[in-house]
């Protein structure tokens, strides 16, 4: 079955960030995720593609990841999209963004896109599913996740939010990480739940002991898989 739309990645700025627009493919209608950095290659992208951006989806508000809002919403005056929980933690002055609750659904033209609240990262951290695509920001990394030290961060969270991702969506579920951390730019769930190794914990003071104070020791960019066997060895 075809898809209604077109995910189209761009690796922008020195944290290897991934920004990404979403093109319904009916109505040349677009959503930028995370726009930052180079914003000028994201709208000259539109302009040769003869798609309008209409929307912005946030996953979360860190800076490497917004660094480029206030320039899109100045260009095109698109509607801006982030989890109400987000925008409580963020508190930026923004002009009418739409709010959102996990769980929420909104349509981009024919494209319909699911939100999930996915707290670790930050409070009101959000990934954003189509079909059998999800875009996780700073969530879920290919063979990685996002750290929980900075501002906003909460490892039990995390483990939580993790554990519920790999038992509820589909093993063929493609991730759409935000930044290009690892030895591919996307995977399934799938995959991720037989080589990642934050997806092998069952104990959250285990994870929240790797997560914390082992992970970053030990394991360097590009991140490859890591067996449950080898995740064991590494962290006797």
């Amino acid at each position: 079955m075809s898809k209604s739309y077109q995910i189209t990645s761009m690796e922008l700025g020195p944290m290897e960030n991934f920004v990404y627009l979403i093109t319904d493919i009916s109505t040349k209608r677009a959503a930028v995720v995370d726009p930052a950095w180079d914003v000028k290659k994201i709208l000259d992208y539109a302009h040769a593609n003869d798609i309008t951006i209409t929307d912005i989806l946030l996953t979360h508000s860190h800076h490497d990841h917004i660094n480029g809002v206030e320039e899109v919403l100045n260009h095109c005056d698109p509607q801006l999209h982030l989890l109400k929980q987000e925008s409580d933690f963020w508190q930026a002055e923004l002009d009418q963004p739409t709010l959102h609750y996990g769980g929420d659904t909104f349509y981009l033209g024919d494209t319909e896109i699911s939100i999930l609240h996915t707290p670790g990262h930050t409070p009101g951290s959000a990934c954003y599913l189509l079909n059998d695509d999800i875009i996780t920001g700073d969530t879920l990394f290919v063979f990685g996740c996002g750290r929980c030290d900075l501002n906003g961060g909460d490892p039990e969270q995390m483990f939580t939010t993790l554990k519920k991702m790999k038992n509820e969506l589909p093993a063929n579920t493609i991730i759409h990480p935000g930044h290009n951390y690892a030895s591919k730019s996307t995977s399934k769930l799938g995959e991720q739940a037989e080589g990642n190794p934050f997806l092998h914990f069952e104990n959250c003071s285990d994870f929240v002991e790797y997560r914390m104070h082992t992970h970053d020791k030990i394991r360097n960019t590009p991140y490859h898989p890591v067996t449950a066997d080898d995740l064991l060895q590494q962290i006797k």
